[in-house]
């Protein structure tokens, strides 16, 4: 495989947007919550695959800060399944190598769902394979606004000169500090848009679509994201052939 074969042309992070759970469940007839339970299963695959292909960084969009307006017992439900999901697969994902973060408003999440990202945080810790970030309550322009908050307050307590903020600090700043931003975008489900997720962080990322519904979303297809990936060139604003290679954020 041409990406397995020159390691610089695999993406350090990739991000999806998980789309299509409740489309997928619908065209079988099935209760939407079906479409959760395999999507879920889609992600454990997919951080599988991810681990096998050499890929560092996986942000997962799991649920939005627009999720909360489903019906009740929708939200109810998903967030039964991301205790559930935490609570039995966390000493898997320690054996396998993949460090588990939570990015988002997470103090807005119910308690037990909070417990759980705790306990899977502090259990894979020392994992290094994968870093595998969840993005819960997340919205990216709740992130913005509580990266400038914070910087607003910083200024105000001295902390901080306005000469200093410049997007490097502003990056220090987000949910994601500390991780590398996303060189590949990959959205499930067919639709063209970003949803409010990670815009600061994907403005030179690559973006690809497919059409395939996510709990149909599996190792292939993420091989094959990855070698649509590896043909095109990143150049970052410049010239062909003059651009960086690939763009590693605040890591």
């Amino acid at each position: 495989m041409e990406a397995q074969k020159n390691s610089e042309k695999i993406p350090a992070h990739v991000a999806i947007i998980m789309d299509g759970n409740g489309r997928w469940a619908k065209l079988r007839r099935l209760p939407r919550v079906q479409g959760h339970l395999e999507g879920a299963e889609s992600a454990r695959i997919v951080a599988d695959a991810c681990i096998d292909e050499g890929v560092g960084f996986l942000t997962l969009y799991a649920f939005s800060t627009e999720n909360w307006a489903r019906p009740r017992e929708e939200v109810e439900f998903l967030m039964a399944q991301i205790t559930k999901y935490l609570a039995e697969n966390r000493e898997e994902m320690r054996e396998r190598g993949i460090r588990f973060r939570a990015v988002g408003r997470t103090e807005r999440l119910p308690h037990q769902v909070r417990k759980e990202i705790e306990v899977t945080e502090n259990c894979t810790a020392q994992a290094g394979e994968l870093h595998l970030q969840m993005a819960l309550n997340y919205g990216a322009r709740s992130e913005i606004v509580d990266a400038c908050k914070k910087l607003c307050s910083e200024a105000c307590e001295g902390r901080l000169g306005v000469q200093e903020i410049d997007e490097a600090a502003i990056g220090r700043r987000l949910y994601t500090a500390g991780i590398p931003d996303p060189d590949l975008l990959i959205r499930a489900g067919g639709e063209m848009r970003l949803s409010n997720f990670m815009l600061w962080q994907l403005s030179y990322s690559e973006i690809y679509v497919t059409d395939t519904l996510w709990p149909e979303f599996r190792a292939p297809h993420l091989r094959l994201a990855l070698r649509e990936y590896a043909r095109r060139e990143r150049r970052f604003g410049s010239v062909e052939g003059e651009g960086q290679q690939i763009s590693r954020g605040e890591a």
